[in-house]
């Protein structure tokens, strides 16, 4: 019943926040003379503060409409070029001159953990530039109708078989956290039985491979309450008038107030601030608040399925570091990953997937080459720092590209043997 409880709330609360909405526009107005008082701009903020706290957020853009190509500007179109019910495949295709050796394929894999693929959306900006980039952009569970079916973690390891397969030979792939370990385990199945689709590199980023090493709060809270307290606590039905009327999920806005529950004090100071920055008049500093809780606060929901069966593998049962992981029956077997290369990223300050975690990747796959294995530590980020912000862009892009160039498959001949990356280079 909370879910239906919850939008019960959402429902009653909108004639406020029309009226919320219209109380700020009426003391923004310039023809308002209280507009340019400490107390006009004081109401205004409140009703903004109020609006938003109490809306729910609709999927972001990624409008990213240009990129910078050998100094130059590129028009960029954001095509679906492969659907299921569950996700579509957005390539971001740029208009290149005719004649310009291509660049390498690159195949984002997005995290299906309650936020939408635009999470994302500076790492995808940050590798265009260098790379012909496609990303995962899943659905949100509660918009899919109970006869398109279940989903669950296998179909989330064929789907990117699937869309490896559509890319093309040569492709490289990118887990960025929850998706390191289905991406890890599609690739040790297509190693195995020799698909000539497997990609050239993976590049696994703070992701949860093995959730022994340096244990996080979200580590410790699946081990302390086991499976069976996920399915009777967390899972709910989707309520009409949905389209994914009656579907099993673990909804949204559960994840969301694990999330901000783990840095309360930081988001309620946050939202202090964006109240004083409206009542200052500060616009730069106010819009900044807005363009990162409005990505923040857009969630999606997950199918049941998925979600126990990520949470029971992954973070309860450790299948894949104890070599006990399958796939629709078959044993994933990572000592058959031996062509693909192997790029690790962690986080110094990640809270999320501790040190370690993702790093443990290179301990598994024992027969990949030293020559196509590098890892790397990015001092002084958490968990969204791996992927995103100025450290990212400055640090982590130029490593994975210089990898992805070092490990592609249609270079003429082996690439030189790459130094192991540190924290310290």
């Amino acid at each position: 019943m909370y879910y239906q409880l919850y939008e019960l709330n959402h429902a009653a609360l909108q004639p406020f926040r029309a009226y919320a909405d219209a109380m700020r526009l009426f003391y923004q107005n310039p023809l308002n003379p209280l507009s340019a008082t400490p107390l006009g701009r004081s109401a205004a903020a409140a009703a903004e503060v109020f609006e938003r706290t109490t809306r729910r957020y609709a999927k972001p853009s990624f409008g990213l409409e240009t990129t910078k190509v050998d100094f130059s500007e590129v028009a960029v179109t954001e095509r679906v070029v492969w659907s299921r019910p569950f996700c579509n495949l957005i390539h971001f295709q740029r208009e290149l001159p005719a004649g310009r050796r291509p660049d390498p394929k690159l195949l984002i894999v997005a995290p299906m953990s309650g936020h939408y693929a635009t999470l994302l959306r500076g790492t995808v900006e940050a590798m265009m530039p260098h790379a012909d980039v496609y990303i995962t952009d899943w659905t949100d569970a509660r918009m899919v109708p109970l006869a398109d079916g279940r989903f669950d973690l296998d179909d989330y390891v064929d789907y990117v078989i699937d869309m490896l397969h559509h890319i093309g030979p040569g492709t490289h792939v990118m887990g960025v956290c929850q998706p390191s370990v289905p991406v890890l385990t599609a690739v040790a199945l297509m190693e195995g039985r020799g698909d000539r689709f497997a990609p050239a590199s993976m590049t696994l980023m703070g992701g949860p491979i093995d959730t022994r090493r340096n244990p996080t709060a979200v580590n410790l809270l699946a081990e302390e309450k086991g499976i069976e307290w996920f399915r009777d606590n967390v899972i709910m039905q989707v309520p009409w008038p949905n389209p994914g009327f009656m579907r099993d999920v673990y909804p949204g806005f559960l994840q969301l107030s694990g999330f901000m529950s783990m840095n309360l004090d930081r988001h309620l100071i946050a939202h202090k601030d964006f109240f004083m920055h409206l009542v200052k008049d500060d616009g730069d500093s106010a819009e900044k608040h807005r363009d990162f809780y409005d990505e923040y606060l857009a969630v999606m929901d997950l199918t049941a399925e998925f979600y126990l069966q990520t949470v029971e593998t992954v973070f309860v049962r450790h299948d894949l570091p104890k070599g006990r992981m399958k796939h629709r029956g078959e044993l994933v077997d990572l000592s058959a990953v031996r062509n693909v290369a192997l790029f690790t990223v962690e986080g110094e300050n990640d809270d999320i997937s501790g040190v370690g975690q993702t790093k443990a990747a290179h301990d598994l796959c024992v027969n990949i080459p030293e020559e196509m294995r590098a890892h790397y530590m990015q001092p002084k980020v958490g968990h969204y720092g791996v992927f995103n912000g100025s450290r990212f862009r400055a640090e982590i892009v130029p490593r994975i590209v210089d990898f992805m160039a070092s490990h592609g498959k249609a270079k003429a001949k082996p690439a030189a043997k790459p130094r192991l990356v540190s924290s310290k280079s």
